[in-house]
């Protein structure tokens, strides 16, 4: 197996060890929503249907971004694929660097021939071999739109990680200006605040996924794959490194009211989704949750999908919010 091979499988495995997810959440337990005891309708009524990428989705979610280009993550993609054709949800791929460099088959279209699908690239991989990398990523998978990622804090952990990340707004500029398709970006675990949501959007960039700090903690998993005892102490210090998705998103989206934002990082339910809606996502995204089921079969995450669609149906109905415009503004109590 190659060291990029081995690392992915390394990443599915410890990203399942609740040891890797972070220890104080998103902070959605320090927001609690008005309770309405008189929603004056029925829970039928509720209607959560959305756009995204100027296409009607089933649901205001996606399934986010996971590991790729191990021996099973054919597999794994498979399933969530056949899910996200079968309930009409988003389905952002995880990194395609290892099936492009090793010339691998992505067959996400056979699975999912009409579902909106989101390729995925790093950042830095874009500052290294340019457009025509996002347009055969892009290509590949027939992509509806192109994921950058950016994840400097887990770069500097990885043994021989990128470390020299300069010109990458530059690069993603240029790949918003000649790609095809619209072009996402997304931080891994510690979030973007709005002097660089700002930056993005200057860019040309009209999507940003926020991916706080919350939920799975890349540096934790990337700090113990490091055998050097130097570079653990070192990184020790930044485990907790970033912002929490409850403090990024009604920030960035106060201070660019006018960009469409992804609500991510922690999102484990339906009422998590529910309060990144009202604090201004137009889409959210979840990973972690879909991984057990996506390692069991496609209908294990299928049946994740409709508990996660039933949990949001509850929290609207909660609120009094028959509509996704209603709940963007039911009302909101902060816990101290």
């Amino acid at each position: 197996m190659t060291d990029i091979r081995i690392r992915k499988a390394d990443h599915i495995e410890l990203a399942l060890q609740s040891s890797h997810q972070a220890s104080q959440g998103a902070g959605f337990d320090r927001i609690r929503f008005e309770p309405n005891p008189l929603p004056q309708m029925s829970l039928q009524d509720v209607e959560f249907n959305s756009y995204f990428l100027d296409r009607p989705v089933a649901a205001p979610f996606m399934i986010g971004a996971m590991t790729g280009g191990c021996d099973n993550g054919e597999m794994i993609n498979q399933h969530l694929a056949e899910a996200a054709q079968a309930c009409n949800i988003p389905m952002s791929l995880g990194s395609q660097r290892a099936a492009l460099e090793r010339g691998l088959p992505q067959n996400v279209r056979r699975w999912a021939p009409t579902a909106i699908v989101l390729g995925n690239i790093g950042a830095t991989q874009l500052q290294q071999h340019g457009l025509d990398l996002a347009k055969r990523a892009v290509d590949s998978v027939e992509a509806n739109a192109l994921v950058i990622h950016l994840n400097p804090l887990q770069e500097l952990i990885q043994p021989d990680g990128d470390r020299d990340w300069n010109k990458v707004l530059e690069a993603i500029q240029h790949c918003a200006d000649k790609l095809s398709v619209p072009v996402i970006v997304k931080e891994v675990g510690a979030g973007m605040g709005p002097n660089s949501v700002k930056k993005l959007m200057d860019a040309g960039i009209k999507w940003i996924e926020i991916a706080g700090r919350g939920g799975t903690n890349w540096a934790s998993i990337e700090l113990s794959r490091n055998g050097s005892e130097r570079e653990r102490e070192i990184a020790s210090v930044f485990l907790n490194w970033g912002m929490d998705t409850v403090e990024i998103l009604p920030a960035v989206h106060a201070a660019c009211p006018s960009l469409n934002f992804i609500g991510s990082g922690g999102v484990r339910n339906g009422l998590h989704i529910a309060i990144c809606m009202r604090l201004g996502a137009k889409m959210t995204a979840l990973a972690q949750p879909f991984l057990a089921p996506a390692l069991i079969s496609t209908e294990a995450v299928i049946e994740k999908i409709s508990i996660v669609e039933e949990q949001l149906r509850w929290a609207m109905f909660l609120t009094g919010s028959q509509k996704l415009s209603d709940l963007r503004k039911a009302t909101l109590q902060k816990s101290l």
